[in-house]
């Protein structure tokens, strides 16, 4: 809405030319955003409440039995005070920035449903089965990628860090690779999300990154200087990620020990997609492995207690999986877990940062 006024009255009036800039947008949809989730987040909480819409704790973490019935799906109060922000400082005729609400809303969706069936059944296990929601992030992962592929100047191309020349064309087997990016990375921070703070602390890191990412592949000067792919229009979607920065602080100021609400796969899903989603805007799907490192030491520990489970017909790597609660099973308190999890993802943001010149 704001920018509009800068199209409109921005060469009448010099105060609003400022509107014009998407640094300035792009710090006052983070400030927006985290006022308006301030504000919304314990009227959602008392809703919740009301409605009997909490957790139920079935595994094996003795700490875990005292959350109990802790509201869920606090997606929704990130959604909305992220939305609010967007609709507020974006330019909504710019469509990198329609596709970042998209992407959120469509994983988001996926989660909500599976939140609500937990609730419904009164079972943490009762959700949708693991086919039903890889086929719902599969549907809103083609939908958006398909809209992203439609954009004229949309490449794709792979960047590779540290290789300023490595630069391969997926072609046809892009969408794949974009399905791979968004549904893995929603997925990494759905398994992370097992703590109070754990998985919100590492996203915000990872959206910090990001913004600094997009705004460089959007600005032609700054893409040409540091040799990072230039595309156009795609700064913008630092206001989407400001806004979403914000809603993220607002949701930590609940959900730090003792939470008052969880993420909820309504929450941890759409984010984590999102991530995803920003890193194929500006062309760094490979750096996310690395600022979001975090994600995926706690996927491959899943993935490797699984596998050793099975192949070794009933032992076990890790005391319990994802690794978050490993540490736990061994003694180690849950806020300094979470607090040496978020210093490992502090590095890992430091390390993706570093790509931009070591090229």
């Amino acid at each position: 809405m704001f920018y509009f006024l800068y199209t409109i009255f921005g060469t009448e009036h010099i105060i609003f030319n400022v509107l014009r800039y998407i640094t300035f947008r792009t710090v006052w949809s983070l400030m927006t955003a985290f006022i308006v989730g301030v504000l919304l987040t314990p009227a959602l909480i008392s809703l919740l409440n009301r409605n009997k819409c909490g957790q139920y704790i079935q595994d094996e973490v003795r700490e875990h039995k005292g959350k109990a019935g802790t509201p869920t799906m606090g997606g929704i109060a990130i959604f909305l005070s992220m939305l609010i922000s967007v609709l507020l400082w974006g330019n909504l005729g710019n469509p990198h920035i329609l596709l970042c609400l998209l992407v959120f809303f469509g994983f988001g969706l996926v989660g909500l449903l599976d939140d609500w069936l937990k609730i419904k059944r009164k079972n943490n296990s009762g959700g949708l089965s693991a086919r039903q929601k890889l086929l719902g992030q599969i549907i809103a992962g083609c939908l958006v990628t398909i809209l992203l592929m439609r954009l004229p100047d949309f490449s794709t191309t792979l960047a590779f860090p540290f290789f300023k020349n490595l630069n391969p064309d997926l072609g046809l087997f892009y969408p794949l690779f974009a399905l791979l990016v968004m549904i893995g990375a929603s997925n990494g921070v759905n398994l992370t999300d097992g703590m109070d703070s754990l998985a919100i602390g590492p996203t915000i890191i990872a959206l910090v990154c990001l913004s600094i990412f997009i705004y460089i592949a959007g600005n032609i000067n700054f893409a040409s200087y540091l040799q990072v792919g230039y595309v156009p229009g795609a700064g913008e979607a630092a206001v989407f990620c400001g806004a979403l920065i914000g809603a993220s602080l607002a949701f930590l100021w609940f959900n730090s020990p003792p939470a008052q609400i969880f993420l909820g796969d309504a929450g941890s899903l759409p984010l984590g997609a999102s991530l995803g989603f920003l890193s194929m805007l500006c062309k760094q799907e490979l750096v996310l492995v690395i600022m979001g490192g975090l994600f995926v030491i706690e996927t491959l520990s899943v993935i490797m207690q699984v596998g050793y489970f099975k192949m070794s017909k009933g032992k076990r790597i890790f005391r319990m999986a994802p690794l978050h609660h490993h540490f736990q099973m061994k003694g180690i308190p849950e806020t300094k877990v979470v607090m040496r999890f978020w210093i490992i993802s502090i590095i890992f943001g430091l390390a993706a940062l570093s790509t931009i010149k070591l090229r």
